[in-house]
Parts: C-alpha cells; structure tokens; sequence
C-alpha cells in the first residue's frame, strides 16, 4: 500500500496542478487504493438481457443512473445516426440522480469478457433489444465527495459477418460537483475489449460528486470494477 501510495503521489505531482483539472491514471495503480466499489455481483448472473433496472442501483456509497436533475437526453450524433443517448445541460443543485423512462435506464448481467455481472446503460432501442443495451448515458452519484474514480469499460463491434471491427467512437466521462458545476470531461477512444481507467482530481482535491459517461461505440459499452474515494495517506 505504502509503494502504491507513493506512485500515486508523485504521478499527481508530475503534472501541475492547472494542468488539468483531472488527471488519468493506469487503472491497476488508482483502483486498489479506493475503499468504495460497485461491482454488481450482488446481483444473480443471468445471461443477456439480464435484468432490467428501471430505478437504478445502489452500492454502498453511490447510486447509479442515466443522468442528474436539470440535465436533459438528446440523440447523439455518431456512426448509428442518434441511436445513442447523448446528455445536455448543467446539473441543478444539490446533484441529484435521475435513473431514467421505463426500460432506458440500466440494465446488468453476465459479461463473458468480464466473467462478472456488468452494467450496460440502455440507449434509445430500451431494453431487451440488444442493439439498445450499451448506447444508453450512465450517471454515478457519489454520497461522499470524492477525489478518484476508476473504472473499466467494453467497448467491442462485431459486425453482420461476426467480424470485430475496429473501435469508432468515442467514449465520454464528465466530472461534477456537489453544485452542479461541471470540474472536467475527457473524451477517449479505447480499441476493443476491456479499457482501464482511473482518474485522480488535481491536488487530490475531494469534490466529484458525480459523473456520466456517454458513448458512440457501434455496439455499445459496458462497465464493471468502479471504484471511488480518495487515496489514503502514507508516511
């Protein structure tokens, strides 16, 4: 713990601190380091579709959506012509969840790249269709300010001919606060399979309250192994 506490604090002090308002960090460094988790395992594991979630899903320390209060759904523009949800608008204060219209909030189940249950956002196809499971925005409120996240992702295509096509789109992570404001938004463009992801808020400030991710992957995402909290001080 000592030697992983010491790698995040000199990765946080090689960039400077308006550099960027969030900094991404390898997964595998970030993620052992933060006590809170949503892993969905709680959950029985069925195959797809899996279940529906039509009022979210609660963890220990955090909930999960479609987006927050004050912020509205728009079709995305991307390589399926607004089949993905896209999310506008600033948060009204205090962040509050909103988890979505019947069948387009989330739905979770057995994730073969995984081999874990998996959450998968349902996009404007709603659930079961499975070309609407994936293309849909994902919010994950916070009850405790954070100042790390980490999470992984799925990002795959098969084609008609069941070929894995190269990635085209982008994934989307934008970072709030407890008012709303919006701290940050980076935007990557993982290949196929399974991306790790952490991110540490500059000066390990402890204020992300909340954050959505939206995405133009032809075949939609999943995600699994969210961590959240703040890296523990070593001496």
């Amino acid at each position: 713990m000592r030697g992983a506490g010491a790698l995040i604090a000199w990765l946080a002090l090689a960039v400077p601190v308006g550099a960027q308002a969030v900094q991404t960090l390898p997964y595998d460094a970030l993620a052992p380091l933060l006590s809170g988790r949503a892993d969905f395992d709680d959950l029985p594991a069925l195959p797809e579709p899996g279940h529906n979630l039509d009022h979210g899903y609660a963890t220990a320390g955090a909930r999960l959506g479609e987006r927050f209060a004050g912020q509205a759904l728009r079709m995305a523009p991307g390589p399926e012509n607004g089949l993905h949800d896209g999310v506008t608008g600033r948060p009204t204060a205090p962040l509050t969840l909103e988890t979505g219209a019947p069948d387009a909030g989330l739905s979770v189940s057995f994730h073969r790249a995984f081999r874990s249950n998996a959450v998968y956002p349902l996009g404007p196809r709603r659930w079961p269709v499975p070309e609407g499971r994936g293309e849909g925005a994902l919010a994950i409120w916070l009850a405790r300010d954070a100042c790390a996240v980490a999470l992984r992702l799925h990002t795959e295509y098969v084609d008609a001919l069941g070929r894995n096509a190269d990635h085209v789109g982008d994934v989307t992570v934008t970072f709030y606060a407890r008012d709303g404001r919006e701290l940050a938004r980076l935007r990557h463009a993982p290949g196929g399979g399974i991306t790790g992801y952490g991110y540490l808020r500059a000066g390990q400030t402890a204020d992300i309250a909340g954050i959505t991710v939206t995405n133009l992957d032809k075949g939609g995402i999943a995600l699994d192994d969210i961590r959240f909290g703040c890296v523990p001080l070593t001496g």
